[in-house]
C-alpha cells in the first residue's frame, strides 16, 4: 500500500481571470481518495471523473465481482479486455521483465492467501499452502492475445493490478485534465501523484511531502520534494500489515514474488519519481520486494528513475538514500 501526504499550500485567488484561479475536485477512487488541483478556464465536473473511474473499475477492479478482471480470474476465457486493461497489462509485462520478476501482478494469489485481497483474512496461512501457491506465480505464464483475450498457462492463475492501477489512473486523469486546456495541475490518488507546470498561486514548483515510516499510525513529514512535470509514487509496509491471531506472526502487504513470502523489507519507504505515474507505482512496489541492496544495484543501470529510500540498517538505525541528481530538489524538514 502506498503512503504519502501532500504538502501543498493554496491561497484561493479571486482574480477575474479563470486561468489563474485554482480549481479543486475531491472524491473517492479505487478504495481511497483523489484530489485534482488545476488551473484552466474550463471546469471539470465530478461526474466526468466518476465516469472515468467507472470504466477503469469495470475493467480492472478485483473488488468488483462483475469486472472483467474478476471474470477472467474466475476462469471466463471469453472476455475481450478494453484499452485500459491492455495498457496496464503491457506496462506490467515490461516492468516484470526489467525487474526480473520482482514486480509481478500474478502474485495476487499469495496476496489473497495472506489476507490482503478482496476476500479478507483467512483463519491462518500455512507454509505448505504458500509453497503450493508459489509454484503457480509468474507473469510470464500469462499472455495477452492478439484478440485481446487473456490466456493462462495454469487453470488457477490470477491477475491483480492493484500495485499499478492507482498510478495508471493518475495518468488517465492527467490526460483528461489536459484536454480541458490545463497546463498547470496536480493530480493525486491515494498518495500517487502527477504534476505539470507549476502552482500558479505562488509561481513555485509543486511540492510534495514524504512521511517518515512510523508504525504507530502517527504522521510526520520528513522530506519535501519539488516536482517538475513528473510523477511520484511511494510504497511502504509500515501501516498495512496483519498479525496472525494464533501464531502472533506479523504479515506485511508486500509479497516477495521470488520467495512467495510476506517478509518485511529493509526498505521501509520507497518513493519513485519518473515521468509516468504508472511506472512510478509499479517500481515502488518492486523496490520494496527487492530490498535495499538489489534496488541500488538496479538503479546503477537505470538513469531514468529517481528515488528516495528510507531504509533500516542491520542495527535498526534508519537512513535515507536519495538519487544524486534529485538531491537539489529535496528539502528535509
Amino acid at each position: 500500500m502506498k503512503y504519502i501526504i501532500l504538502f501543498i499550500s493554496f491561497l484561493i485567488l479571486t482574480s477575474c481571470n479563470d486561468s489563474t484561479e485554482v480549481k479543486t475536485l475531491r472524491g473517492n477512487a479505487l478504495g481511497t481518495t483523489y484530489s485534482i488541483k488545476y488551473f484552466s478556464d474550463k471546469t471539470i465536473r465530478s461526474i466526468e471523473i466518476d465516469s472515468i473511474l467507472n470504466v477503469i473499475n469495470s475493467s480492472m477492479s478485483t473488488y468488483m465481482e462483475n469486472s472483467d478482471i474478476s471474470k477472467i480470474n474466475s476462469g471466463d476465457t471469453s472476455i475481450v479486455v478494453d484499452n485500459h486493461f491492455r495498457n496496464v497489462f503491457k506496462a506490467s509485462k515490461r516492468i516484470y521483465e526489467v525487474t526480473d520478476g520482482f514486480f509481478d501482478p500474478s502474485v495476487g494469489l499469495l496476496v489473497n492467501a495472506y489476507g490482503f485481497g478482496p476476500a479478507g483474512y483467512p483463519d491462518r496461512v500455512t507454509d505448505i499452502e504458500i509453497d503450493s501457491l508459489h509454484q503457480l506465480i509468474g507473469f510470464d505464464k500469462i499472455e495477452l492475445t492478439e484478440s485481446s483475450k487473456i490466456e493462462f498457462d495454469t487453470s488457477t492463475s490470477y491477475i491483480d493490478f492493484n500495485a499499478i492501477a492507482k498510478g495508471y489512473t493518475v495518468d488517465v486523469f492527467a490526460d483528461f485534465v489536459e484536454t480541458k486546456g490545463s497546463k498547470n495541475y496536480l493530480i493525486e490518488i491515494g498518495g500517487e501523484v502527477s504534476v505539470k507546470g507549476q502552482n500558479l498561486d505562488n509561481q513555485n514548483p509543486w511540492k510534495i511531502g514524504i512521511e517518515l515510516p512510523l508504525e504507530d499510525g502517527s504522521r510526520e513529514l520528513k522530506y519535501g520534494v519539488n516536482l517538475y512535470d513528473q510523477s511520484l509514487a511511494t510504497s511502504g509496509n509500515y501501516r498495512k500489515f496483519r498479525v496472525d491471531s494464533t501464531t502472533g506472526q506479523k504479515y506485511v502487504h508486500t509479497i516477495n514474488p521470488k520467495t512467495g513470502k510476506s517478509q518485511k523489507s529493509d526498505i521501509l519507504s520507497a518513493s519513485v519519481i519518473v515521468d509516468s505515474c504508472t511506472d512510478a507505482d509499479a517500481f515502488a512496489t518492486a523496490f520494496m520486494a527487492m530490498g535495499y541492496k538489489k534496488s541500488v544495484e538496479f538503479l546503477q543501470t537505470n538513469d531514468v528513475l529517481k528515488v528516495i529510500f528510507i531504509y533500516s540498517e542491520k542495527d535498526g538505525n534508519q537512513k535515507t538514500f536519495i538519487s544524486e541528481d534529485l538531491q537539489d530538489s529535496v528539502e528535509e524538514f
